[in-house]
């Protein structure tokens, strides 16, 4: 069997450097800020985004990859790897309509392709680390089915909260009243989210100052990890890597760092989370 190629989404926020390094195809999903359209991570970048993001008074809307997108790229490969599988990973489908349009394009391929869909029920590096671990394993000569099972048991062990610094975009793309966000946010409220077993985001707690609800973070992650002390750990951030400091800081006093990533959420998932948002994910080394 030829090695299998690992194909997914740009929401995986995947530092571009890791993706080459691994031979990752990243497919974009698109964002339109009135009438300007752009790929994620193709012709708009994180910093000018959370730029244009916070100067902007109307939220920009997002779309998924289409099915015609997905074909393409898989076409590709099955034209530059011959006989090799292909594993592709995608945003929660509870999230967004991602996974089906792959799902739909390996439908609309001929020849019934050696593709295997899979919903990573995560966002951002949730997934994103899941993906680097498949191409690493892919490289060893691992199978399909020995990635897949692999992958999964690196997801049940993983966690990861978001602190959404403003419940601004949160109100502003449906995610929660009006009045709740103007009474969360005259009260300082953090909402410390995180996302549950079927890829849905949900708020685990409400803490009062930033601070204190990374402090909370922090205590969750022992509670979670139940004395693991090596762990690998990333911290997605809105373009602004200063941020992830004290994070790492703090974990570096109670976990032995392992492998250390800083990645920027990307504008898709900022789009929904805003600016100041933080994302820790752990998971063991």
């Amino acid at each position: 069997m030829t090695q299998p190629v690992i194909v997914t989404d740009s929401t995986a926020d995947i530092p571009e450097d890791i993706a080459k390094q691994h031979d990752i195809h990243v497919v974009p999903l698109r964002l339109m800020f009135g009438e300007d359209t752009f790929e994620d991570g193709v012709d708009i970048s994180a910093e000018v985004f959370y730029k244009r993001l916070v100067q902007s008074d109307q939220l920009p809307t997002t779309s998924q990859a289409s099915p015609a997108d997905y074909m393409q790229v898989y076409q590709e490969i099955m034209n530059e790897y011959p006989g090799s599988p292909i594993i592709s990973f995608h945003i929660s489908s509870g999230l967004s309509g991602t996974y089906q349009s792959a799902t739909i394009a390996k439908s609309m391929l001929e020849g019934d392709p050696d593709i295997t869909i899979v919903d990573s029920k995560s966002a951002s590096y949730g997934f994103g680390l899941l993906v680097v671990h498949a191409a690493r394993l892919a490289a060893e000569g691992k199978t399909v089915e020995e990635i897949v099972r692999s992958v999964e048991e690196v997801r049940r062990q993983r966690k990861l909260y978001f602190l959404v610094d403003t419940l601004e975009y949160l109100q502003k793309g449906g995610r929660i009243g009006k009045a709740a966000a103007m009474i969360g946010n005259l009260l300082n409220i953090k909402p410390i989210l995180s996302i549950d077993e079927e890829g849905i985001i949900y708020a685990v707690e409400k803490v009062r100052g930033r601070k204190k609800a990374l402090a909370r973070i922090l205590e969750r992650f022992r509670e979670d990890l139940g004395g693991v002390q090596n762990i690998n750990v990333a911290v997605g951030h809105t373009a602004d890597p200063a941020s992830a400091e004290p994070v790492l800081e703090d974990l570096s006093r109670d976990f032995r760092l392992q492998e250390v990533v800083l990645t920027n959420i990307g504008p898709v998932v900022g789009t929904h989370v805003g600016p100041g948002t933080l994302a820790v994910f752990i998971w063991p080394a």
